[in-house]
């Protein structure tokens, strides 16, 4: 008996050296702008086993969105990199002991569920070749909308807007948070933003919404007709391809 829990011990701790630790950072890039931080809740990175899926390591990126020179103006050059030490990213420590095949996904941005994206990524790691510096840099497609006004399912009488424009509202910024304004790095002069508005399911009118302040947006229309209304409001950058979306519902009633 004891020979036998010696030899297990033996072989329990070869397994244990055997088992290599290996860093990998991972970095969650928004389209057309800068890193995914601490500023915006981060971004949860999981790292899986590719073959029998399961996770190695999982994690939220922490740290700064990044320099905006070096990111958004400085031409790219092989071999420079577009991270500083303070750049936001998630370090995934794994053990193996032997090259193994990984998927790394991000979801992004973690705390907004309407804006979420979920990117992914595979790659062979070797055991004690750690990738780190700038990393493995996934890019998070989008803008972060959000209807302020209406409100979701906000029941409006209809004597208290009949013959006045009704005000729509929205909030857009980057997927990293980075704020739009006029004749800014992400200019709302270069992004088209319009509502798309229904009445009991059927299209009543395109919504132009114009640039006010940094990251608002307003649009109006007059509406004189209980029922039941929805917005959809998108956002969308030729250049970049880039695109959001959000949606409310309201009530309009006599």
């Amino acid at each position: 008996m004891k020979i036998l829990l010696l030899f297990t011990a033996i072989l329990f701790s070869n397994l244990m050296i055997s088992a290599t630790e290996t860093q990998v950072m991972v970095r969650a890039k928004a389209k057309d702008a800068k890193f995914i931080g601490s500023s915006l809740g981060g971004a949860h990175i999981i790292v899986r086993n590719k073959l029998n899926q399961q996770i190695l390591a999982e994690g939220n990126t922490a740290g700064s969105t990044g320099n905006t020179d070096l990111i958004m103006k400085t031409p790219k050059v092989r071999g420079n990199s577009i991270t500083d030490a303070q750049t936001g990213g998630f370090v995934a420590t794994v053990d193996i002991d032997e090259p193994t095949f990984v998927t790394i996904e991000v979801i992004s941005p973690l705390n907004s569920r309407q804006a979420q994206a979920v990117v992914s990524t595979e790659l062979w790691l070797i055991p004690g070749k750690n990738i780190l510096g700038e990393g493995i840099i996934l890019e998070i497609p989008g803008y972060i909308i959000d209807i302020l006004k209406p409100r979701t399912h906000q029941y409006i009488a209809l004597n208290t807007i009949k013959d006045k424009p009704f005000l729509f509202q929205a909030n857009i910024v980057m997927m990293c948070g980075c704020v739009i304004e006029k004749g800014g790095v992400w200019n709302s002069d270069e992004i088209e933003v319009k509502g798309i508005l229904k009445k009991d399911g059927k299209f009543v009118k395109n919504i132009d919404m114009s640039w006010v302040s940094t990251n608002l947006f307003e649009g109006n229309h007059i509406i004189n007709t209980p029922g039941n209304y929805e917005l959809t409001l998108y956002a969308y950058r030729e250049k970049a391809g880039n695109t959001g979306v959000d949606k409310v519902n309201y009530v309009v009633f006599e």
